[in-house]
């Protein structure tokens, strides 16, 4: 099932839900008594090359990217539609967003949504107990984290970050302000930017007619 599909379905059913709606189940997730128990992931990753092509979408922005729909459809739309970026996700970072998902809309479709993103993320593996963001963001090289966590993406927050990891937290709004392909990709790949390459709905090549789904 591709996004477009997700969306189709999510958008006729979970109507009426915010980012209040995703926040709330999120933290009832990490609240959990096992919320941080257990091994890690695997063996837990060595930290990647830091890229701002690399990026790390908190689970309460992935989620509210299908159930809410909106400014974070549209950011993650913008990393959607260029195959030259990477979204780079920890098992339980979707675990939490997966659980959210369920939680407030359908399990059935959080599982067919946890196979569309597992396709499209790469895959990293962190220590347990830590946050599933950060540690996904640390672990792979990501620069930029969105996230609708206030207590992440605050001005105090900001600037403690950042004098530990080389990373900038900002919610979905803002990421799409600032994120710009056009300056980024002859850093990240090189040459001259050819514009967007994927479908963000079907994560196919991109169409040569400029349609882009809504």
């Amino acid at each position: 099932m591709t996004f477009v599909d997700l969306f189709e379905r999510t958008d006729a059913v979970a109507g009426g839900l915010d980012e209040a709606d995703v926040r709330r189940a999120l933290d009832d997730v990490r609240s959990a008594p096992t919320a941080d128990d257990g091994p890690a992931d695997a063996a837990v990753s060595e930290p990647s090359e830091p890229s701002p092509a690399r990026v790390v979408v908190d689970a309460d922005a992935l989620a509210a990217d299908l159930l809410v729909g909106g400014a974070t459809r549209g950011a993650l739309d913008s990393l959607r539609s260029h195959a030259w970026t990477t979204l780079v996700a920890s098992d339980r970072l979707l675990d939490d967003a997966e659980a959210v998902i369920a939680s407030i809309s359908d399990p059935d479709v959080a599982a067919e949504w946890r196979t569309a993103v597992a396709a499209w993320r790469e895959p990293v593996a962190q220590p347990p107990g830590d946050h599933p963001a950060l540690a996904s963001a640390y672990r792979g090289g990501a620069m930029q984290v969105v996230s609708l966590d206030p207590s992440l993406t605050g001005p105090g927050a900001a600037a403690g970050l950042r004098d530990r990891l080389p990373v900038s937290v900002r919610e979905p709004r803002a990421f799409a302000t600032v994120f710009d392909p056009a300056k980024l990709y002859p850093e990240a790949v090189g040459g001259e930017y050819p514009g967007p390459d994927r479908d963000p709905r079907t994560m196919t090549a991109a169409r040569t007619d400029g349609d882009q789904h809504r």
